[in-house]
């Protein structure tokens, strides 16, 4: 009989793909908790909350363990975006509280997942700059500014690798547009207020 091997091999097959699959749609289901988490910690940083800021984020950190132990090989690129958001937190509050940037050895994550947070926090930069403009603080903004040109300058490079890394040309793309955005306003309120200070001595 020619399919004496057949079932068995069928069978194995069959509860080797069972387990994938299973293990998958866990991951797409819990993995959302990760991206939630992350979101509340960089609104919370936005606000000047840093506590419930790295509260969530340390929460986060013990899901995302916890889930990249469950993890079958094949499947770690479902933990590409809650690792991407999970950077772009961290990195965040590490730049608001004037530490070094972590690397991706010490966030655990994977090397697209960090290229990506970065980027995205290129974009979180440009909000917090122009929130400092609003209130006033032009040093801290430029500060900010500083650290979001050279982020990018330190990412744009990454654009050959859009094969390997998904989307990886089109947000270096949009974070041209956001410096470039962001330089010409800071420019402007340096202006703004050389000018003030001109008028005021004037008056005096």
């Amino acid at each position: 009989m020619t399919l004496k091997n057949v079932k068995p091999a069928l069978n194995k097959i069959a509860k080797s793909l069972e387990e994938i699959q299973n293990t998958r749609e866990f991951l797409l289901k819990n993995t959302r908790e990760i991206i939630i988490l992350c979101s509340r910690s960089i609104i919370a940083v936005h606000k000047g909350d840093m506590k419930t800021g790295k509260d969530n984020l340390k929460k986060a950190d013990i899901l995302l363990k916890k889930y990249k132990k469950k993890t079958i090989e094949g499947l770690r690129r479902y933990l590409v975006t809650p690792e991407q958001e999970f950077v772009e937190a961290a990195c965040l509050i590490a730049i608001v509280e004037k530490k070094e940037i972590p690397s991706d050895e010490k966030l655990s994550v994977m090397s697209e997942s960090y290229v990506l947070g970065l980027l995205d926090c290129v974009g979180e930069l440009k909000r917090m700059v122009f929130d400092k403009i609003r209130i006033g603080e032009i040093d801290e903004a430029v500060r900010i500014f500083e650290v979001m040109e050279n982020l990018y300058l330190h990412l744009y490079t990454f654009s050959m690798y859009d094969k390997v890394v998904k989307e990886v040309r089109r947000k270096i793309d949009v974070n041209r547009i956001l410096v470039d955005d962001v330089r010409s306003a800071i420019t402007e309120e340096k202006r703004r207020t050389e000018l003030i200070k001109n008028l005021q001595n004037l008056k005096k």
